[in-house]
């Protein structure tokens, strides 16, 4: 008899605990919202928890804090911990939902530091979320840094729309590129899962 996991766990850095306590409940602006999400990215891969990415969901409207969510990739051996991942199943466990666009529920954003991978965008289709915010959505990211974000559709603004999810691009794009840069020449690891193709 094999002898096999039958549960996984996943968790935010220990310093994600302090971070978040000293949060509003609300942050009103789409700016400030991105601000907040590239503070997490900085903080993860300077504090070695993980790559320089992160996430959160929050009300559209009022801008309550759902959930955040950073890399935890290497941390956890586990190629699906991404920042995007862990915001969404975070938000869905704080809900106690599976759907946060069902019904009774207030719109919520998916806050991201740059255009979702090809796995974490699935996951935005299924997650219920109506409007995606991100940073940017062109090839700096994997210019600067060389993480593989996998094939997305040409068209995907339009693949959303016809989902009912909303866009917001290009907020505080500057901000993503240089912890991008810092990733870089901090000479973190990437770790892209097929590297010597």
């Amino acid at each position: 008899m094999a002898n096999l996991s039958m549960n996984f766990y996943l968790d935010l850095p220990e310093w994600a605990t302090e971070f978040v306590s000293k949060l509003p409940e609300h942050i009103p602006s789409i700016e400030d919202r991105m601000r907040l999400i590239h503070d997490l990215a900085n903080l993860n891969f300077r504090s070695n928890t993980g790559g320089p990415f992160a996430a959160g969901v929050f009300e559209s409207e009022s801008g309550r804090i759902v959930s955040i969510g950073v890399n935890r990739v290497m941390s956890r051996n586990c190629s699906s911990a991404h920042a995007e991942i862990m915001a969404i199943s975070l938000a869905q466990k704080n809900l106690g939902v599976y759907d946060l666009g069902g019904n009774g529920m207030p719109k919520h954003d998916l806050v991201v530091n740059w255009l979702p991978c090809a796995m974490c965008f699935g996951a935005l289709l299924w997650s219920g979320c109506k409007r995606l915010v991100i940073a940017g959505n062109g090839p700096e990211l994997e210019e600067i840094t060389t993480f593989d974000e996998g094939p997305r559709p040409e068209n995907w603004e339009e693949e959303l729309r016809k989902r009912g999810i909303e866009t917001l691009n290009n907020i505080l794009r500057h901000e993503a590129i240089a912890t991008f840069e810092g990733f870089r020449q901090a000479n973190k690891i990437v770790y892209n899962a097929r590297q010597s193709t």
